[in-house]
């Protein structure tokens, strides 16, 4: 039960994710999002494992954001004609312009929510795999993606190496970070090399074993649609549809 969303299909999962962002971004009223930020957070709790500590270190850069845009609108928002819904710091806010505020904020909280749902329990390997054999994406842009994602830990492991390395042989990294700049020259130039003469062996160990970039009707790691994948789009839907019922209701 735990492991239904990191076991659903990823291009189902990225269809389903981007039309409820779609769907949302069209409601207005602050109950919309809300109602589908708790669906989401409803969602994660029974059907993923992802572990609590780690969304919400995640998650902190989006609710600073959500008080951002939510201080901003009701501060330097535009005046309404409308009775003085309640005072802030000497600001006179509207229900209008309370409501605005309340929705752009509440719409960055669902929003991210999902976008992390997706992250957290998606696969990238399975989903550029899901994409070339579900979505028809062309097989030179998914590998040329999947062995430049694969890069990174790669290029960490060695910018972490060239800078120890340069510890050692006495370079020392004035603490100031104008005066950093030609320490970071001394580590780009060296890593840039590195990641070229990387690029140029993968290329030549693809060509060796027969990539063309040409669709190939059968793969080494089949991803498939099952019917778990069809229940849990329903699933969903229906979140995305009782939230926007429930907003409707409520506001109105």
């Amino acid at each position: 039960m735990k492991n239904l969303l990191h076991e659903m299909n990823p291009s189902v999962k990225f269809v389903v994710v981007t039309a409820s962002m779609l769907v949302i971004a069209f409601f207005f009223n602050p109950w919309t999002p809300f109602l589908f930020f708790i669906g989401i957070l409803l969602l994660q709790v029974l059907l993923s494992r992802i572990p609590w500590k780690k969304w919400t270190l995640f998650m902190l850069p989006f609710a600073f954001a959500a008080f951002g845009y939510l201080w901003t609108a009701v501060v330097f928002g535009v005046g309404t004609q409308d009775e003085v819904y309640f005072s802030v710091a000497g600001f006179e806010v509207a229900k209008e312009q309370w409501e605005t505020a309340l929705s752009l904020s509440v719409r960055v909280l669902a929003f991210s929510s999902l976008s992390l749902l997706f992250a957290f329990t998606t696969d990238p390997v399975k989903f550029i795999m899901s994409l070339m054999q579900q979505m028809k994406l062309s097989p030179k842009l998914a590998y040329s993606v999947m062995v430049a994602y694969q890069f990174l830990p790669l290029l960490k492991e060695e910018f972490t190496q060239l800078r120890e390395a340069q510890r050692l042989r006495g370079a020392q990294i004035k603490p100031h970070w104008i005066n950093r700049l030609p320490a970071f020259r001394r580590l780009l130039i060296p890593m840039l090399a590195g990641a070229v003469r990387k690029a140029e062996r993968a290329a030549f160990a693809m060509e060796a074993r027969g990539f063309t970039g040409e669709r190939r009707k059968a793969y080494y790691r089949p991803v498939h649609v099952g019917r778990i994948d069809f229940w849990l789009a329903l699933l969903f839907l229906f979140v995305l549809a009782g939230s926007c019922l429930g907003g409707i209701y409520i506001d109105g």
